[in-house]
C-alpha cells in the first residue's frame, strides 16, 4: 500500500506548490490596484482604467474591468456584469482544492487498509505456525505488524500537510473573494455616482 500512499504524497506536494505560486502571483497590492483604477475613473479615463486591469490580469482585476466596460449603464447592470465575472474567477481560485482535500481524505484511508493487511499477514503466519506445530516467534510476525505500522503512519504523514494545506488555501479564496467583493461594491457605487453628477460638477 505504500505505492498508492506516495502517489498521494507526490499529488498533494504538486497541488500545493502550484496553489502557493498561483496565490502568490495574485496577491499583489489590491488597495494600491483600486487606488490607480478609481483616480482614472474619476479623471474619466475610462480607457487607462481598463488597460491597467489588462496589465494586472488577476482574478480582481478581471472582475473591476466588467464594471468598467458597463461604464454609463445603470449600477445594477454594472454590479450584475462584475458579479458575473466574479461567479467566472472564482473557480480558478478555488481549482484543484477539492483534488487536494480528496488526497488528505484517501491518504489515512490506504494507511489503515495496509495496516488491516499487515495484521491479516502476521495471524495468518500464527495460524501457519500453529497448524505445523511450530513455536511462534517474535520476528515470524514483525513483518505483519511491521508492515501494520509503517503504513498507518506514512498515510497519516500525508493526510497531515494534505489537510492544513487545503484549510489554508481554501481560507485565501474566501478571503480573496470578499476583498474582490468589497472592491466591486466600491468601485459601482464610484461610477454611479459619478456617471449620475453633473459634468460641471466634476470639474
Amino acid at each position: 500500500m505504500m505505492w498508492p500512499i506516495l502517489l498521494c504524497s507526490i499529488l498533494a506536494l504538486a497541488i500545493t506548490i502550484e496553489k502557493f505560486f498561483y496565490y502568490a502571483s495574485i496577491n499583489g497590492d489590491m488597495s494600491l490596484l483600486k487606488e490607480r483604477i478609481f483616480d482614472a475613473v474619476k479623471k474619466n479615463d475610462i480607457k487607462s482604467a481598463v488597460v491597467l486591469c489588462e496589465k494586472e490580469g488577476s482574478p480582481v482585476a478581471n472582475v473591476l474591468k466588467a464594471g468598467l466596460l458597463k461604464f454609463g449603464g445603470s449600477k445594477d447592470e454594472i454590479t450584475r456584469a462584475m458579479e458575473d465575472a466574479s461567479q467566472f474567477e472564482m473557480p480558478f481560485l478555488e481549482k484543484r482544492l477539492a483534488v487536494l482535500s480528496a488526497v488528505g481524505n484517501v491518504a489515512p484511508m490506504l494507511g489503515l487498509l495496509g495496516t488491516v493487511l499487515g495484521m491479516c499477514i502476521a495471524f495468518h503466519t500464527i495460524q501457519v505456525r500453529a497448524i505445523a506445530m511450530n513455536p511462534v516467534t517474535p520476528g515470524d510476525i514483525a513483518g505483519g505488524m511491521w508492515q501494520a505500522l509503517i503504513t498507518t503512519v506514512a498515510g497519516l504523514m500525508v493526510m497531515i500537510p494534505s489537510a492544513t494545506a487545503y484549510h489554508y488555501f481554501v481560507s485565501s479564496a474566501n478571503k480573496y473573494a470578499l476583498q474582490m467583493e468589497k472592491v466591486a461594491t466600491d468601485l459601482a457605487d464610484l461610477i454611479a455616482s459619478f456617471s449620475t453628477t453633473p459634468h460641471h460638477e466634476r470639474d
